[in-house]
């Protein structure tokens, strides 16, 4: 009987007898590591002191030119007399000596104080918010074309 040398198919042919075939094959899988260490785009070498940052440091941005002409910017239309004659930065101030004149107690919930309080703050952060858009996107060249 003569001994008859059979292959297993499947994993690169391999076989039984112990004879090492001449083509070597490497088998990788997902849950093997990789030989190659992945880099993290985040973690440069000497980078803010060997911290890991995601933003800039001044993310911010923040410059008193918009400040002072979104303060400008708001009060200007802010004092037209629209309303009854008056304007809301007149009324709000208005409504804020009001309050101030019973001091200890706080202002009552159907006070026309909190009204002008959110109308003239929500104006102004608008207002402050389009003037660091346009500010900036001017200086970084956003809007150029």
């Amino acid at each position: 009987m003569a001994a008859t040398m059979s292959t297993v198919v499947g994993l690169a042919s391999s076989s039984l007898s112990g004879v090492s075939s001449p083509k070597k094959t490497c088998l990788s899988s997902g849950f093997l590591r990789s030989p190659v260490t992945a880099r993290n785009p985040l973690r440069v070498a000497q980078a803010s002191g060997g911290r890991v940052t995601c933003f800039q440091r001044d993310w911010l941005r923040r410059d008193l030119n918009v400040i002072g002409f979104g303060l400008i910017g708001w009060l200007a239309p802010s004092s037209i007399p629209a309303i009854d004659g008056k304007s809301l930065t007149g009324l709000f101030f208005e409504s804020i000596g009001t309050e101030l004149s019973h001091f200890p107690t706080p202002p009552a919930l159907t006070s026309q104080f909190w009204l002008w309080l959110v109308c003239w703050h929500l104006g102004l952060f608008i207002c402050l918010t389009f003037g660091q858009i346009g500010f900036k996107g001017r200086t970084e060249d956003y809007f150029s074309k």
